[in-house]
C-alpha cells in the first residue's frame, strides 16, 4: 500500500568555504568536520569582508542559490561534472552541514533538522559497515539501535527489508572489503541503503549510489529505488555522474548543476525542448544528459541572457515577484510552487532514542564482541601471543634464586614485562579506526548515545583482556618462581590485567583523535616510549632533572613497576643476602630504602592505575563526543 510521504523544498542555498589553508601542525579533523567549523554568523560576515578584500580566490562558492523541490513517489536525480557541489547539496539536504543562507522545508513547513532526521535516511557514497557481520546481522544490529519494537517484529522487519533488497541469497554471508572476502560491491551498495532503510524513512537521500558498480549492478540499485518511491510512496533524491539511458528513464526529474548553479531542474523530455530551442541539436546515440552537459558553457550564457532580460523588465515595471523572476528565469520548467499543506508533520517527527542507554549498551556490547571474536589478527594471534610469550620468559627466567642476583633479574624480567605489554598493542588501533567512521555515521541519525559507544567499547575488552592476562601470567608466574603466595598472584595477575587495559585505553584515545594509522602508531608508540623512559627503572626518580619530574609522576610504567616490587618483595620473608648466618637485606629493606611501602602503596598504585583507565577513556569520550556533535564543532575553528 502506497503511504502519505513528504515533499522536500529547498530554497535560495547558498554554500561558501574558505580555500586559503592555515597552516597546522596536524590536520586532525575530516574535511567534512572542517567544514562544520566554517559556519554560522561570524562565518558569513568574514567571507563578505574577503569579498570585499582584495583577494577574492581566498572563498569558494560551492552552492549559489540553489533551490528545488522533490515530490513523493519520485526520484530527483542532480546530475553535473565533478565539482558541481552535488555532494553538498545533499549534505544541506540531509542536515550534515549547514549553508550560510537558504531554507528548507518539508510540505512547506519548516522542520527541526534533529527531528528530520529521524524520518529520512542518508547513504553515503563510501560503504561505512564492519566487514566481519553478515548481511542479516547489520540490519538486525541496525533495527535494534533505532527501533522499539518487539524481538519478533524486529525479525521480521529484518526479513522482509533483506527480501525487498534482494538479498537473500547472502544474508548469512559476511559483508567483507578490500582484505575481508564478502559479498560484491552491488549487494554491499544494497546493505548499506538497507541501514538507512530499517527504519522505514519517508525521505531517503544518496550521495552516488551506482559509484564504482557495473552497469547491470547500478540498474539494479536505481530500479529497486524506483519501485520503493513508487509503492511507498519515498521522497528519493540522489547525486549521479554520468547515468546510462535506462537509468535516466527511471528519474522522475533532474536537477543539472555546474559550479554551485542550477542549469536546468525538471524532467528529462524538458531539458530535451530546451536545449532545442536553444538550437542545439542533440547528436545520433549520445545520451541527453552528456550532451548538456558538455554544453554547459551555451546553456549558462542562455541563462545569464534570461536573467540580465529579466532584471530589465523589472527595473521597466516594478511589479514582478520573486516567483516570477524564479519561473521566468528558467525558461521552462515545472509547475508553480502549490501552497497546500498536505502533512504536517512537525509535531508527528519522532524525537529522542529508540532504546534506553543500558539496553544501547547491551547491543553496542555484543556487536563488538561479535567484532572481536571473529578478528583472528586480534582474537585468535593476540591470544597465541600471550601463552607463548609466557612460556618463553618462564624459561628463560626459570626459578630464580632468592638472592641479590635473582633480585636483579627479577626487576629486570619487571621492566620487560611492562615494556612489552604496553607497546605491543597497536595492533586494534585500525579496527578503532573502523569504529570511529561508524560511529560518527550512526550517532549523526540519532541511532544510539556516544556515552553508550563509550561505555559498551569498555566493558567488552574487560574479559578479553582477563583471559590474556590469565594466559600470559599463570605459566611465567610458577615458571620463574615469583612470591609463593596464592594472593601476591593473584595481584600479579590483577596488574597484568590492568596494564593491558590502560594500554587499551590509551589506543582508544589516540583513535579517537588522529586520522588515520600512521599518525596513530607514531603517537602511541611516543607515548609509551617517554612513559618507559620516566618510569623509574633506566633513570632513577632522583637522577630525573625537576624540569622533567612531572613526566615521571604521569608516567603509565611507574606504578605497575612499583606494584610488581611491592607484590615480590613485601611481605614474601626473602632474604637477598645472607653473612654468617644472618640476614643483611631483606625485600622489605630493599623497598624502603628505594621509598617504596607495603600492602598499602600496592593499593594504591592499583588504584591509580584505574585512574588513569579512567582518564583516558573519558578524554576518548570526550573527543569522540566533540567529533560527533555539530555544536562542539561551531566552537572550534580548525582550519586547513
Amino acid at each position: 500500500m502506497k503511504k502519505q510521504g513528504c515533499e522536500i523544498e529547498a530554497i535560495g542555498i547558498n554554500y561558501t568555504i574558505y580555500t586559503q589553508k592555515r597552516e597546522t601542525t596536524f590536520n586532525f579533523f575530516s574535511r567534512n568536520q572542517h567544514q562544520k567549523c566554517l559556519r554560522g554568523v561570524q562565518e558569513l560576515h568574514e567571507v563578505k569582508e574577503l569579498e570585499k578584500g582584495n583577494n577574492p580566490k581566498a572563498i569558494r562558492h560551492v552552492l549559489k542559490d540553489v533551490s528545488c523541490r522533490a515530490k513523493s513517489g519520485e526520484i530527483l536525480a542532480i546530475v553535473g561534472p565533478s565539482g558541481a557541489g552535488k555532494s553538498t547539496f545533499l549534505e544541506v539536504l540531509a542536515g550534515k552541514i549547514e549553508p550560510q543562507s537558504g531554507s528548507i522545508f518539508v510540505n512547506q513547513k519548516a522542520v527541526d533538522k534533529a527531528r528530520f532526521k529521524k524520518i529520512s535516511g542518508y547513504v553515503t557514497q563510501k560503504d561505512t559497515l564492519f566487514p566481519l557481520l553478515t548481511v542479516e546481522e547489520t540490519l538486525s544490529f541496525s533495527a535494534k539501535l533505532r527501533l522499539k519494537l518487539p524481538a519478533k517484529e524486529l525479525s521480521s522487519r529484518v526479513k522482509c527489508l533483506i527480501q525487498e533488497l534482494g538479498l537473500e541469497h547472502v544474508a548469512g554471508a559476511r559483508i567483507g572489503d578490500d582484505r575481508i572476502r564478502g559479498i560484491s560491491g552491488g549487494e554491499r551498495r544494497r546493505v548499506s541503503i538497507g541501514v538507512e532503510l530499517i527504519h522505514d524513512p519517508r525521505v531517503l537521500i544518496l550521495d552516488e549510489p551506482t559509484s564504482g558498480l557495473d552497469s547491470t549492478s547500478a540498474l539494479q540499485i536505481i530500479d529497486m529505488l524506483k519501485t520503493m518511491a513508487v509503492t511507498r510512496g519515498r521522497t528519493i533524491i540522489l547525486s549521479i555522474h554520468q547515468p546510462c539511458f535506462r537509468i535516466m528513464k527511471l528519474f522522475s526529474s533532474i536537477l543539472l548543476l555546474a559550479n554551485g548553479t542550477i542549469l536546468h531542474h525538471g524532467t528529462i523530455e524538458q531539458l530535451s525542448l530546451r536545449l532545442m530551442l536553444m538550437g542545439l541539436d542533440l547528436p545520433l546515440h549520445v545520451n541527453i544528459l552528456e550532451f548538456a552537459i558538455e554544453s554547459i558553457d551555451t546553456i549558462q550564457k542562455q541563462n545569464h541572457t534570461l536573467l540580465s532580460q529579466s532584471a530589465l523588465m523589472i527595473k521597466n515595471s516594478g511589479k514582478f515577484t520573486l516567483q516570477q523572476l524564479f519561473q521566468e528565469s528558467k525558461l521552462i520548467d515545472e509547475e508553480p510552487l502549490s501552497m497546500s499543506m498536505s502533512i504536517h508533520v512537525g509535531n508527528e517527527l519522532p524525537s529522542g532514542f529508540a532504546n534506553s542507554s543500558l539496553q544501547e549498551i547491551v547491543i553496542l556490547t555484543v556487536r563488538f564482541w561479535k567484532i572481536i571474536y571473529r578478528t583472528k589478527e586480534l582474537f585468535g594471534c593476540k591470544t597465541l601471543q600471550m601463552l607463548v610469550s609466557g612460556l618463553v620468559l618462564g624459561s628463560i627466567f626459570y626459578n630464580l634464586e632468592d638472592n641479590l642476583v635473582g633480585a636483579q633479574a627479577r626487576v629486570g624480567l619487571f621492566a620487560f614485562i611492562l615494556t612489552y605489554l604496553l607497546s605491543s598493542t597497536t595492533e586494534a588501533l585500525p579496527i578503532f579506526l573502523q569504529e570511529r567512521e561508524i560511529l560518527m555515521k550512526e550517532t549523526s541519525c540519532g541511532s544510539y548515545r556516544v556515552s553508550s559507544y563509550a561505555i559498551a567499547n569498555s566493558l567488552v575488552y574487560l574479559p578479553f583482556l582477563l583471559i590474556l592476562a590469565l594466559l600470559f601470567s599463570t605459566p611465567l608466574y610458577w615458571m620463574v618462581g615469583l612470591n609463593r603466595q596464592f594472593m601476591a598472584f593473584i595481584h600479579f595477575l590483577l596488574l597484568i590485567w590492568l596494564i593491558l587495559y590502560t594500554a587499551n585505553s590509551v589506543v582508544v584515545c589516540c583513535s579517537a583523535l588522529v586520522p588515520n594509522f600512521i599518525i596513530g602508531n607514531s603517537l602511541v608508540c611516543a607515548m609509551m616510549g617517554s612513559c618507559a623512559l620516566f618510569s623509574g627503572y633506566f633513570v632513577s626518580k632522583n637522577e630525573i632533572p625537576n624540569y622533567w619530574i612531572v613526566m615521571h609522576y604521569v608516567s603509565l610504567f611507574k606504578y605497575p613497576f612499583e606494584g610488581f616490587l611491592i607484590n615480590e618483595f613485601s611481605g614474601s620473608g626473602k632474604c637477598l643476602q645472607y653473612m654468617f648466618g644472618m640476614c643483611l637485606a631483606s625485600g622489605e629493606q630493599v623497598l624502603k630504602e628505594e621509598g617504596y611501602g607495603g600492602a598499602e602503596s600496592l593499593r594504591k598504585n592499583l588504584l591509580i592505575m584505574v585512574c588513569f583507565i579512567l582518564l583516558y577513556r573519558f578524554i576518548s569520550y570526550v573527543i569522540l563526543r566533540i567529533r560527533c556533535c555539530e555544536g562542539g564543532f561551531k566552537k572550534m575553528l580548525i582550519l586547513r
